[in-house]
């Protein structure tokens, strides 16, 4: 396919192709005049794998392009390629390594056990541990008796939540479009899931005090 094909199928616009291809975020094409090229599936894929990367998850040109190289180097292996683009490896966390160096020993001890727990299995340099450990670590600051097992309810319903994440790619069989469903879905449902937490919470108060719909 030329160009102007590859743009109308990956709802991308040509001018921002040519400066992934460019950047090398996008492999040339065949080419087939000095300056013509053609494009297959495997363009449209990539496209729509970076499109995700940069515009759905918010990375860099470059980080983006550190990604994609692992997931390329990976593409034999879904969990792997799964764990790059949504940031659960080292590989493809963002800069949080500074803040990592702050953090409670014990804080992140607490995390491992809570995983324990849970029987989770999950990288040691995942990034969500850091995440946790430093919100532990925040509300212990703050005087707050809250330790793992407060957690465990919650963490029990996102096992939940990433089942019916995972059962909705499982079907697909080619690693970089399952790897561009599942960042799409996780990035874009987060806020959703959030606004359903808080509409939940409102239900529930209404329920528990036989009250009506809050007033705005």
């Amino acid at each position: 396919m030329r160009i102007s094909e590859l743009s109308r199928r990956s709802g991308v616009p040509i001018t921002t192709i040519k400066y992934y291809l460019r950047e090398g975020l996008l492999p040339p094409g065949r080419a087939t005049a000095p300056n013509q090229a053609e494009y297959d599936d495997s363009h449209v894929r990539r496209l729509r794998l970076v499109r995700a990367l940069v515009g759905v998850r918010g990375l860099s040109v470059g980080a983006a392009k550190e990604v994609l190289g692992g997931v390329y180097e990976r593409e034999d292996d879904p969990h792997k390629v799964l764990g790059l683009v949504l940031g659960a490896t080292a590989e493809a966390a963002d800069a949080e390594a500074d803040k990592d160096a702050e953090l409670d020993g014990a804080r992140l001890a607490e995390v491992d056990a809570l995983l324990d727990a849970l029987g989770w299995r999950v990288s040691d340099d995942a990034a969500g541990k850091a995440v946790i450990a430093r919100t532990l670590q925040t509300l212990g600051d703050l005087g707050m008796d809250y330790d793992w097992h407060r957690l465990l309810p919650y963490a029990e319903l996102a096992g939940r939540i990433a089942a019916v994440d995972l059962d909705g790619i499982e079907d697909l069989r080619d690693p970089l479009e399952m790897a561009e469903r599942a960042l799409v879905l996780t990035v874009l449902l987060e806020p959703v899931l959030l606004a359903l937490r808080r509409l939940a919470q409102e239900s529930q108060s209404a329920a528990r005090r036989g009250a009506g719909p809050a007033q705005p």
